[in-house]
């Protein structure tokens, strides 16, 4: 009698250490998806902050630099496809954020031929609204790139987490996949 116990005890002690192992790696995997998810979301933030300025930064040089039409013009359209390319964190994949990559890589170079144009006009680099503007730009630039670091960062330890064995096998029975990085764009070495 007391032989059947103690195997049911070290049947039961081996069960439930297995459902708490399962437990465990599953709810660290929802929580670093989550952290990737909430880390996409900042970046996303970020972007749309930049968007948001455009519209008066290019009303700005407008007044001062109005038959610099071509310019202008390509900043509203590549505001217009960054604006058009909505993604969630499901969706992100390596293709997609290539994707949006290009799409911001262009809204950046737009934006850098507009800023170029002020060293042409003296009054509108003296224009204390263009000054803000620029500024606030430049440092949505930056929390740009600390955002998308950021990103690859929590991306980098979701992957390794998800990837590891035997965690990998409670991956793939779940639906964990992994989640690409932001790479520099072309050229930008």
């Amino acid at each position: 009698m007391k032989k059947g116990y103690i195997v049911l005890i070290v049947i039961a002690v081996v069960v439930l250490s297995i459902f708490f192992w399962f437990k465990g790696a599953y709810n660290g995997m929802v929580n670093m998806r989550e952290a990737v998810s909430a880390q996409w979301s900042n970046v996303e933030n970020q972007y749309q902050r930049r968007l948001d300025l455009i519209p008066n930064l290019v009303n700005t040089v407008k007044g001062y630099a109005s038959h610099e039409e071509n310019t202008l013009t390509e900043v509203f359209n590549a505001r217009a496809k960054a604006t058009q390319m909505q993604l969630n964190i499901d969706q992100l994949d390596e293709a997609t954020l290539k994707k949006l990559s290009n799409v911001q890589g262009e809204l950046s170079s737009a934006l850098s031929r507009l800023m170029a144009i002020s060293e042409n006009y003296p009054d509108l680099k003296a224009n204390q609204n263009f000054l803000d503007l620029q500024a606030q730009l430049e440092g949505t630039e930056n929390r740009i790139a600390v955002e998308r670091r950021k990103f690859n960062d929590v991306a980098r330890s979701y992957n390794a987490f998800i990837l590891q064995f035997p965690r990998n096998l409670v991956a793939g029975m779940f639906g964990f996949t992994s989640k690409p990085y932001f790479e520099a764009n072309a050229g930008a070495e």
